[in-house]
């Protein structure tokens, strides 16, 4: 029950994300504004990765970086109520995410401590249903808010409240791990294989075997590579992409929520579809091929006349596989990565981030959203063949 507290937390973050674009244009910002404030906040997520990551590695406590980040939100999101400065509210929005990033690393090893290797992706796959179920519940709440008319200062302290209560759950549920070896073990099965597949390479040399099968690890620069790559797309693709809706497809404020519930309802999809399967890690390279092709098929929304239902249709589909590559990197990452650099996962995903949020946001006001869509699909299939020469 120790994640309790943390479905609160992400019922106010599904809420932000769609909340902080639309509330920037609506205090008269523009989507470089957007693009700013969403590269700030993955831009400082980077070094803060780095650093709660090595923190609670080396120190072996987890639960106090933990609560550290659920009572900063709370206090940043309640000092956003007192001000309607563009430029202010970007600031407090990037120092929150500093803060923010300190439960990340914490919350992965609490959950490869807790479980056996083989049974990582299907752990991830369960709190990730949890986090998208709570997303949604954000979504569903911005709906309703948007309905009613409630103004941003009283949605902002609904958020606010939603952090208190998950800084409080925390303090009860969450427990520091009796033993932390489990990380340990598998970097020591993996180094004995190696070892062995050494030893059975030597072996048919002496013997004079006609060809020699070389064991090769996965290539880790070209994964890490691949996986900054792949959430560069992402968030190219989704930073704009409420005022996409908004202004290219005149939707209302609750449409436009009500289109992202299908986002975090495919997230939900794959992430039961995780639990009750084994999918091999090569279906991260062919989940990348799949979103880059769903990106480009975006370009066709604005002109058709089932524009809405396909965007729908393309949003359950992007979040069904993003539900997929995210459980499969992220158990692999906690594989690879030694004790220590817990943080790197957040730092790829947060330096792709930033970079794909600019230039997402760049790209439509400059050039408009289909160049957005054609970029966004040609980095998913960049990722792709990356992805595909390190994953053997």
């Amino acid at each position: 029950m120790w994640w309790l507290g943390f479905a609160f937390h992400e019922v106010s973050a599904g809420f932000l994300s769609v909340f902080i674009p639309l509330y920037i244009i609506y205090l008269g910002g523009s989507l470089t504004h957007v693009g700013l404030a969403s590269s700030l906040v993955t831009l400082l997520a980077i070094p803060a990765s780095f650093l709660w990551g090595y923190l609670c590695d080396k120190s072996r406590r987890y639960k106090p970086y933990i609560l550290l980040s659920f009572l900063s939100i709370t206090i940043l999101l309640y000092a956003l109520t007192l001000t309607t400065d563009i430029h202010l509210l970007i600031t407090l929005y990037a120092v929150m995410s500093f803060l923010h990033v300190a439960h990340e690393p914490p919350k992965n090893v609490l959950i490869a401590e807790s479980y056996t290797r083989r049974s990582w992706e299907r752990a991830y796959a369960l709190y990730g249903g949890i986090v998208n179920t709570s997303c949604l519940i954000g979504v569903f709440l911005g709906t309703y808010m948007s309905i009613q008319g409630l103004i941003a200062s009283h949605a902002l302290l609904v958020c606010s409240i939603l952090n208190f209560t998950a800084f409080i759950t925390s303090v009860f549920l969450v427990r520091e791990p009796f033993f932390i070896f489990e990380r340990s073990l598998v970097k020591i099965e993996k180094n004995i294989l190696r070892a062995y597949n050494g030893l059975l390479t030597a072996l048919k040399a002496m013997n004079g075997a006609c060809r020699i099968e070389y064991y090769t690890e996965n290539s880790t620069k070209r994964f890490c590579f691949g996986i900054l790559l792949f959430f560069m797309a992402t968030n190219m693709l989704f930073a704009p992409l409420p005022i996409f809706f908004s202004r290219e497809i005149a939707l209302t404020e609750s449409m436009v929520y009500t289109l992202f519930c299908m986002n975090f309802l495919g997230s939900i999809t794959g992430h039961l579809l995780m639990l009750y399967s084994n999918l091999e890690m090569k279906s991260l390279y062919r989940v990348s091929a799949l979103r880059g092709i769903l990106a480009l098929s975006l370009v066709a929304a604005r002109g058709s006349d089932h524009g809405v239902a396909l965007s729908a249709l393309v949003l359950f589909l992007l979040g069904f596989l993003y539900a997929i590559f995210h459980t499969l990197s992220l158990s692999m990452s906690m594989e690879i990565l030694p004790e220590g650099m817990t943080g790197v996962f957040n730092v790829l995903t947060g330096l792709g981030g930033a970079l794909g949020s600019f230039l997402g946001s760049f790209l439509a006001e400059k050039s408009g959203f289909t160049y957005l869509f054609l970029g966004a699909g040609l980095s998913f299939l960049t990722a792709y063949v990356i992805l595909k020469t390190a994953i053997k």
